[in-house]
């Protein structure tokens, strides 16, 4: 018998327990600097990259980089430099090195908050602007990653192959008033409970609410 996927209910339970998890890069970065510029550029560095790796290289960056123009004064190998061990370093220097040129032309030096506009910039993709718009500005937003598509499907909630796919139907089938807070609450629950491999299904606190779909049952 198929269970009901409250989310009202697992919103509510998730909020509660991911205080105890380590708080997501992107939004540690911006409860650390209050920053829309930190923010973009721990984005864009954060993907395919862990958060152990990426909050110490943002660390790095942001003792020598307060702004886009000090990343403008800085050459591609600088920055490689101070970016490196993140997954694909030396795509994302280029990325980085591209920025402030963009914003300058197209923004007024400015981090834009639409989705649109967002997408214009070196290295941002749907997620990263997603992310952005949610967390740096507090704007609903659907930021989808691999836990937000994974987790959603497991739960039986929707029935998606990929991310886009998954965006676009949450958009339509999931309350707005979640919006802002679902990602930081399925990476956290992802990060630590409903993992890709092995997800510890005993102690998951919303197991009442999950048809726990494509997860191989334990004899």
């Amino acid at each position: 018998m198929k269970k009901d996927v409250d989310i009202g209910n697992i919103y509510e339970i998730l909020k509660k327990v991911v205080k105890s998890y380590k708080v997501p890069v992107v939004d540690l970065i911006k409860i650390k600097t209050q920053s829309h510029f930190n923010v973009l550029v721990a984005t864009i560095l954060s993907a395919r990259t862990k958060d152990e790796t990426t909050i110490k290289v943002c660390e790095r960056l942001f003792s020598k980089v307060k702004d886009a123009e000090g990343l403008k004064r800085l050459s591609k190998k600088e920055i490689e430099k101070l970016i490196y061990p993140v997954g694909f370093y030396k795509t994302k220097a280029g990325y980085l090195k591209e920025l402030p040129t963009v914003l300058k032309e197209e923004f007024d030096g400015k981090i834009p908050s639409d989705i649109d506009d967002l997408l214009k910039l070196p290295g941002v993709g749907r997620k990263t602007a997603n992310l952005v718009r949610v967390v740096g500005f507090k704007k609903p937003a659907m930021a989808i990653d691999v836990h937000c598509q994974r987790i959603f499907n497991r739960l039986g909630y929707i029935k998606t192959k990929t991310p886009l796919e998954t965006e676009m139907v949450l958009r339509r089938k999931l309350p707005k008033k979640y919006w802002e807070r679902i990602n930081y609450l399925f990476v956290a629950f992802g990060q630590n409970i409903c993992r890709p491999v092995s997800p510890w299904c005993s102690k998951c606190p919303i197991i009442n609410y999950c048809n726990q779909v494509g997860v191989e049952k334990k004899r």
